[in-house]
């Protein structure tokens, strides 16, 4: 993995019992660990949660897919999102519609992913793809010579055989467990993705959802009221390519401020929850 295997980074999952733990204790990493916890014990001790929790987590949802579907190219108005019905199969409606998709599903996964992340990622791959099992490529990584459709992500596409490799290695650090904390691990499985890029479409949007299931699986946020992918496009395509630059550079700076990065995102999908509550309680008044 980019972030634990790659030159003067950690050890990989088998020399090191819990690798994630290591770049917990990156510089700045910490802070950034506990800034994301306050942030959401903040928006989660909101009066507004008592009574309307489910209508906070409605809302997050649509936000977060509008915030996936921009950073995948689709920048929709948010009522755009909501009034529409017909997303298509081609183009920005079809990226938009993926994107609901994968939000709507990624609440169904949370015991699936415990057991067996890669069935969890083939499946989000499926969904996003509009459930075209006609095309072989849809639901499996992509094999040596296949294409990826991924062009807002400009870096360097590893192999089939490192694709295959990494992503073995990913599930069973994710199988062994940790003791890092959420935002580490969710950060860890979004760059990843987003380096490995192991379908032959979508890999921004599966890669964003994953990282949503395991901060609500992990317990940070178990509502899955604060919506990273909200942050991640507040800012910016262009920082959130540089950051996973450092990600796929493997130094300690790099990874480091890809995980403060997705910390930051966070605390934005914070910030837009809470401003939901204030908006609902003001409703309500």
């Amino acid at each position: 993995m980019a972030g634990i295997s790659r030159g003067t980074s950690p050890a990989p999952p088998e020399a090191s019992d819990d690798p994630l733990v290591t770049l917990a204790s990156l510089p700045g990493v910490t802070d950034s660990v506990d800034s994301v916890r306050k942030g959401v014990d903040r928006v989660y001790g909101h009066r507004i949660m008592r009574r309307r929790s489910n209508e906070v987590t409605s809302e997050a949802a649509l936000r977060g897919a509008r915030g996936s579907a921009a950073l995948s190219g689709a920048d929709w108005a948010l009522e755009g999102v909501r009034r529409r019905t017909d997303f298509g199969v081609e183009g920005e409606p079809r990226t938009v519609g993926a994107a609901l998709r994968l939000t709507a599903e990624s609440g169904q996964l949370l015991s699936v992913w415990r057991q067996s992340p890669l069935r969890v990622l083939a499946r989000l791959h499926l969904v996003a793809a509009g459930g075209e099992s006609a095309d072989e490529t849809v639901g499996r990584p992509r094999l040596a010579g296949e294409p990826v459709d991924e062009p807002l992500i400009e870096l360097a596409l590893p192999g089939a055989d490192e694709v295959a490799g990494r992503l073995d290695g990913l599930s069973r650090m994710l199988l062994a467990g940790t003791e890092a904390p959420a935002l580490v691990t969710a950060a860890v499985v979004h760059g990843e993705l987003l380096a490995l890029r192991p379908f032959a479409s979508c890999n921004g949007l599966v890669a964003r959802a994953a990282e949503r299931i395991v901060l609500v699986g992990s317990g940070l946020d178990p509502k899955s009221i604060c919506p990273a992918e909200v942050g991640h496009a507040e800012l910016g395509r262009a920082a959130y390519a540089a950051a996973l630059e450092g990600y796929v550079s493997g130094t300690p700076e790099g990874v480091a401020a890809w995980i403060a990065h997705c910390g930051r995102a966070v605390e934005l999908g914070v910030r837009e929850s809470t401003a939901v509550c204030e908006a609902l309680q003001r409703g309500a008044a």
